[in-house]
């Protein structure tokens, strides 16, 4: 086959779409919507359209506007920076393909930020508050100095496979935007108190489950004790829905409960003492 024809096909295979994006012009700022008609070809995502709006920022009343704002990182569904809700649903916006959300000629697709943070900018958003949550649960593996330790505790194949899928969590916040009891909090005193999510709960079994990670298992525990624990989950189940990573939230959800229940007896009885 010729380059001429190849170029020609994917020209005939090309389409114009509107795209409708809810835009803020700073935090607390008034949202507005506006819609951009763009030329797009076979394979393209949503990236690729805010790039050409960002290329020519006209409305299609005509009206010069100034560059969508977002945030993105990798573009291969990594660094979980450029999550959004697209056509009333969150997802990842760089795996999300215009030939599903807009496959026809005239189709149109909205982009909205996520509602459960803090607006930065149009598409941006503020996730300090998913950070917060993960210091919450010490979700990380303590070591006893920069020097080397020598070789770690082996680790079962089994139990390298479960955990293995729960560090894929990439802290994209889809779980959140889809929680029910996960809420946007005005002051970030609140936070504290405020459920932790299903990443952060998540988080505390893949470090529990860690030979090295698990010396902070009791603190992970408390945490997860206290208020806005693993006890305000409402079970709907939102959060395994939307995981782009497939990660089984609400098995790590069922067995850090279980975790914590043990872990609030044995408390209970050692403070007797």
């Amino acid at each position: 086959m010729s380059t001429t024809t190849t170029i020609d096909r994917a020209k005939a295979a090309s389409r114009t779409i509107r795209v409708r994006v809810k835009r803020a012009d700073g935090p607390g700022k008034p949202s507005r919507w506006e819609t951009f008609s763009i030329r797009v070809d076979p394979g393209a995502n949503v990236i690729s359209a805010l790039q050409k709006i960002a290329a020519s920022p006209v409305t299609v009343d005509g009206k010069q506007s100034t560059p969508v704002v977002w945030d993105s990182g990798c573009l291969e569904e990594v660094c979980g920076a450029c999550t959004m809700v697209i056509n009333g649903r969150v997802r990842q916006s760089c795996s999300a393909l215009l030939d599903d959300y807009a496959p026809n000629e005239g189709d149109e697709i909205t982009l909205e930020p996520m509602s459960k943070f803090p607006v930065v900018r149009d598409l941006w958003v503020d996730r300090a508050r998913m950070f917060h949550n993960l210091k919450r649960v010490r979700a990380w593996v303590p070591i006893d100095g920069t020097y080397s330790l020598g070789p770690g505790p082996r680790e079962k194949p089994e139990v390298q496979e479960s955990r293995y899928k729960m560090s894929e969590c990439m802290a994209c916040g889809c779980c959140l935007e889809a929680c029910p009891q996960f809420n946007i909090e005005p002051e970030s005193e609140a936070w504290d108190t405020a459920f932790l999510g299903a990443h952060a709960i998540n988080q505390a079994r893949l470090f529990n489950m860690h030979e090295t990670g698990k010396v902070l298992e009791g603190e992970r525990l408390d945490a997860l004790m206290g208020p806005g624990g693993v006890t305000d989950c409402g079970n709907s189940q939102n959060c395994v829905k939307v995981c782009p990573k497939h990660i089984p939230l609400t098995e790590s959800i069922a067995a850090m409960g279980r975790s914590v229940a043990i872990h609030a007896v044995k408390k209970f009885f050692t403070s007797r003492r």
